[in-house]
């Protein structure tokens, strides 16, 4: 389980989450790509959205959805399944459900959680849960301060950075990587207006996946 994580809204999560999750199932893994961040849910909207439906399936499961007992969570290797947030969540307890869904996804499946912003409860709550965090943040000044808070922030719950992805980049400086104190695994281009649909996005999530399961999942999610 992999934590999606960014120091403040627009740092690039959701896309990330969705275009890395779409480009491990174009290499045959079972992806599981949840929303985490319940206040500000949209995933399942990009992920309709760039799917050709400008709203999400009326049907499309909930986090909450997929650990009810009655229901048993196959992914499927030829799309990445997307776990909504829950439509009206009350009282529930994220990291209860966050922790259910980990025992519920089969354990060839990658999961990706889109965080939550900053270092509230709710932020730290997936990281609590996930085995390692992706750090998402463009590389202007502040993003890249409230970058190395949320890295450092994983680290004492315990889901140390697997690395930086550099959202909307031409290029990375050097010092990132000493900054955050984890490798840069990626740059995503800059594209407008729906990044998702550009090739060379899509190329970038390519390389990225590649290298994530090189070093980390290649038996384990049985990919190639």
């Amino acid at each position: 389980m992999i934590a999606v994580a960014g120091g403040k809204g627009g740092s690039g999560k959701t896309t990330t989450t969705l275009g890395l999750a779409r480009a491990l199932s174009r290499r045959g893994a079972p992806v599981v790509a949840a929303d985490a961040d319940w206040d500000l849910p949209n995933l399942a909207r990009l992920a309709s959205a760039t799917d050709g439906d400008r709203e999400p399936a009326a049907s499309a499961p909930t986090v909450i959805d997929a650990i009810r007992p009655d229901g048993e969570l196959r992914p499927d290797r030829r799309a990445p399944t997307v776990l909504a947030a829950p439509d009206d969540p009350g009282d529930v307890d994220a990291g209860s459900v966050l922790s259910a869904l980990a025992e519920t996804v089969p354990d060839d499946s990658p999961t990706l959680l889109d965080c939550p912003a900053g270092a509230s409860p709710d932020a730290a709550a997936p990281l609590r849960v996930a085995d390692r965090c992706l750090i998402a943040t463009p590389l202007r000044r502040a993003a890249l301060r409230d970058a190395a808070k949320t890295a450092a922030l994983a680290r004492r719950l315990d889901c140390p950075p697997l690395g930086v992805v550099a959202v909307r980049a031409e290029s990375v400086p050097a010092g990132v990587e000493d900054l955050l104190g984890c490798p840069v695994l990626g740059r995503i281009p800059p594209a407008e207006p729906e990044p998702l649909s550009a090739t060379s996005v899509r190329a970038a999530y390519d390389d990225l996946a590649r290298r994530i399961v090189d070093a980390h999942g290649a038996d384990r999610w049985r990919v190639a």
